[in-house]
């Protein structure tokens, strides 16, 4: 089994109301945009894809009949190199912490924050 830090074969998908806000809102935080196809109807967005500079991805799109999940009930971490800078950038743009940024007894250094739409956002080292 491969288990490289740099493999990032995992992506998680959170369903937003509107997750173009929510695409932005990734972008203050420091997210890279990718693709992004439109949907039909109620869905403004069927797919798109947010990159984070140290690696992984996000997939973020609209609530959908015929996709059941509930839009703010998503939790994510995020590894990240800095976790200093990205709260500093989190700080600046209002979001509301949950967890302060600290040292964790394992080694990990991070934070966690809430989306305008609920979905919790945890960005840290992740030593473990």
């Amino acid at each position: 089994m491969n288990t490289s830090v740099t493999d990032h074969n995992i992506w998680p998908g959170l369903t937003y109301d509107d997750p173009l806000a929510a695409r932005a809102w990734l972008a203050r935080l420091g997210f890279e945009p990718g693709i992004v196809v439109e949907g039909d109807g109620d869905r403004r967005i069927r797919h798109s894809e947010m990159r984070w500079p140290d690696g992984g991805r996000v997939m973020v799109h609209s609530a959908a009949p015929d996709f059941p999940s509930v839009p703010g009930s998503g939790n994510t971490y995020v590894v990240v190199s800095d976790p200093d800078a990205v709260y500093a950038a989190a700080v600046a743009l209002g979001a509301r912490l949950v967890r302060e940024l600290k040292d964790e007894d394992y080694g990990s250094r991070g934070f966690s924050v809430v989306d305008p739409e609920g979905n919790v956002w945890s960005f840290g080292t992740y030593a473990g």
